[in-house]
């Protein structure tokens, strides 16, 4: 398929969008920043860390609350220091001691035995002394060992039989081994020698003998349960690690009222940054990326919605506008919370600004909107609350504000918006109710009281100030709202009593027109009401002269057959131009103003052009056109089809639903050939769906009736 060219019309129309996108911009980029503006500095003095004067050793006049948790290091520190003093030194038993003192005890008595041994095998020489024999023990012995074991421990040793040295080796050696398999502490060395020469008095030495056992098993004990470093270590690190750090816990109480400020409260007063004369930043930078997330937001809503741009600036301007006086109102009443009102913000009408951007702009809008108010609310009545955010407000905000945009639904006349107050005033005490039961708090019939006149007054107030609001921001922004559609839709407004009154035929082609409109915008997604009213007035124009259209020639000849072609066309095509001059001197809506302007295009007067053809070859198809523009909406472009197919159907003399049918999708195909829907967005599924509607709304309208008999005059008679 060929691409069409662009005309020169088009072009021209191409570059005033641009050049109004480029001379908006920073009209756009204005309107954000003030709205971030707006927010910040509404918002600024509840998140300001608050610093207090306040000497050292002196009373406090006040109870003051930590505004944050922030962690104590030095009592961390001080806790940590009492769990690492508190371990106890780690002790082992360590069985190779025990092993190794029986080893060496069992070695001293093997070593008198060899001596024993070796002086038995040299019998034949001279006999040593037993003096003699104790030196040879002591050269095979340690040094070490000489030191501590003196030489007459050895000469009973030398002196008795073999059996008694074996006997005195056993029971040494079994006595240190028991008692050295228990744990023996340096404290209780002692009390472990004194219990091995215990157990060794019950055995069956000689005294000589059992004196020199006594010694050695005494020498033997060692302590054999010793300090471990590397447990103890262990042990300690593992109580530091159990220890939590200091906390100074949000809305905890550091020092009472009538309280002296010690060391210790003053210490903590500046560690939570009451002393401090240079505020933090910390709170402003967060407050900006707060704000930022929320110009986010609606810079992505602006941004995406398809609107024309001269109308978008509009919106936008609306929006913060409404934004604005909301904010402003939740600043005013919370200068209240200095005074001991710490929850008026329940009375606030915040609900107003919700439902005024969902009847004026967008729902989606309003959503996102009420989530703004929430989280804006719970910071400016913060006053009287640990933290930044008063949570309870934040949650009723949001109930009340999203209660608000479910109930308004597309059709609002001012009792649908009282309702909706009384709606949102409803939502309002159960959602104080639900909050004042999860804190299991102690009310009193007062507060209670209070709190719901509250609820009831923020609900009713936001719908009285919401219908006080609206037809000054509708008339100053130009804003086509559905309650303005409905004041519109009245039939004694002026001009529909005028078109009743002077063209009756043309009103009820209207409200046909009006009716096949409705129904397929709503098919499709479009404006409906907007359809509905706006084709009550797109032939407004027809008043002017009645008598030259057909559908108000009753009894009278058409005064077409009198005047020429090219004279009846102009008759007809003013009537668009008529039109609009009439609604501009009424102030109507701009839609219904473009509707009336749009809704024939560029179509050709086809009846009259082929007059003037069969008179003058000469005629140019362009000078039997309507001047347009063509229909840019797809509102405009289905009142154009409605209005072409009302009239064709009218015209038709049985219409069957096969041939109505045929004639919609006829007409349907005649436009876009003719290009007539070029510049406005619809598609050709959305097309086939309005042709169906037609239909459908037609056949209702033409639907096959009963013919009844004729009377004969007898009958009649009877």
């Amino acid at each position: 398929m060929k691409k069409k060219k662009p005309n020169s019309k088009e072009v021209k129309k191409t570059n005033r969008i641009v050049e109004k996108f480029k001379e908006y911009r920073f009209l756009y980029v204005f309107l954000y920043a003030i709205l971030a503006v707006v927010i910040f500095v509404a918002l600024y003095s509840n998140v300001k860390p608050e610093t207090l004067d306040i000497e050292l050793f002196t009373v406090s006049d006040e109870t003051i609350y930590a505004p944050a948790t922030v962690e104590d290091k030095v009592e961390t520190e001080r806790k940590r220091q009492e769990a690492y003093d508190s371990v106890e030194d780690q002790y082992v038993l360590k069985k190779e001691i025990t092993e190794k003192q029986v080893d060496l005890i069992s070695s001293i008595f093997d070593t008198v035995i060899e001596v024993r041994k070796e002086e038995a095998a040299n019998s034949d020489s001279a006999k040593p002394t037993v003096e003699e024999q104790v030196e040879k023990v002591q050269e095979k012995l340690t040094p070490s060992i000489n030191k501590k074991i003196p030489g007459e421990t050895f000469l009973p040793l030398l002196e008795t039989t073999d059996d008694e040295v074996v006997l005195a080796k056993d029971a040494v050696v079994t006595v240190v081994n028991n008692v050295m398999s228990k744990e023996i502490p340096i404290v209780q060395l002692t009390e472990a020698k004194k219990q091995v020469e215990e157990e060794l008095q019950y055995t069956s030495m000689r005294t000589e003998i059992m004196d020199s056992a006594i010694f050695l098993a005494r020498f033997a004990i060692t302590p054999n349960y010793v300090f471990d470093l590397t447990a103890t270590e262990e042990q300690r690190q593992l109580a530091i690690d159990g220890v939590k750090e200091a906390q100074i816990k949000q809305g905890q109480i550091l020092v009472e009222e009538n309280e002296l400020i010690n060391r210790e409260i003053y210490r903590k007063l500046g560690l939570v940054g009451l002393l401090d004369d240079q505020q933090s930043m910390k709170p402003f930078l967060g407050l900006g990326i707060f704000v930022l997330l929320i110009i986010s937001g609606v810079v992505y809503f602006f941004e995406k919605k398809d609107s024309p741009i001269s109308k978008k600036h509009n919106f936008l301007l609306l929006y913060c506008l409404i934004f604005a006086i909301t904010i402003l109102l939740m600043k005013i009443i919370s200068l209240f919370q200095k005074i001991d009102y710490t929850h008026i913000g329940y009375i606030v009408p915040v609900a107003m600004g919700v439902m005024l951007v969902k009847l004026l702009l967008n729902e989606r809008l309003a959503i996102w909107t009420s989530m703004i108010f929430a989280v804006c609310g719970s910071v400016i009545f913060n006053e009287g609350v640990t933290g930044s955010f008063n949570f309870s407000v934040g949650i009723y905000y949001l109930f009340g504000c999203l209660a608000a945009v479910l109930f308004l639904g597309e059709h609002n006349l001012r009792s649908k918006i009282l309702q909706a107050g009384l709606f949102v005033a409803g939502v309002n005490i159960l959602a104080l109710t639900a909050i004042m039961l999860i804190r299991n708090g102690g009310y009193s019939n007062v507060e209670i009281s209070s709190y719901f006149i509250m609820a009831c007054v923020s609900g009713l107030v936001s719908s009285v100030l919401t219908i006080g609001f609206m037809p000054f921001f509708e008339t100053g922004f130009g804003i086509l709202s559905t309650m303005k559609l409905i004041e519109l839709s009245n039939p004694n407004h002026p001009l529909l009593r005028k078109i009743l009154t002077e063209t009756p035929g043309t009103y009820h082609h209207s409200v046909m027109v009006a009716n096949l409109s409705e129904s397929a915008c709503e098919a499709i997604g479009a404006n409906g009401l907007l359809a509905r009213v706006a084709a009550y007035y797109h032939d407004i124009g027809k008043t002017k002269r009645p008598q030259y259209f057909i559908e108000n020639q009753m009894n009278i000849e058409n005064p077409h057959n009198k005047l020429s072609a090219q004279l009846s066309k102009n008759i007809i095509i003013a009537h668009v131009t008529d039109g609009v001059e009439m609604l501009r001197k009424h102030k109507m809506p701009k839609e219904f103003i473009d509707i009336a302007e749009q809704h024939h295009g560029t179509t050709l007067l086809k009846y009259f052009y082929h007059q003037a053809k069969q008179s003058n070859d000469s005629i140019y198809e362009e000078e039997f056109r309507y001047p347009g523009p063509k229909p840019q909406t797809k509102e405009i472009a289905i009142i154009s089809i409605a209005d072409s197919v009302e009239a064709a159907v009218r015209s038709m003399a049985n219409p069957s639903p096969e041939k109505i049918e045929k004639l919609v999708r006829s007409i349907i195909s005649d436009r876009l050939q003719d290009h007539q829907l070029d510049e406005c967005d619809i598609t050709l599924k959305e097309l086939d769906i309005i042709a169906k509607s037609f239909c459908e709304s037609l056949k209702g309208i033409f639907h096959s009736r009963i013919e009844y008999p004729e009377l004969t005059k007898k009958q009649k008679v009877k």
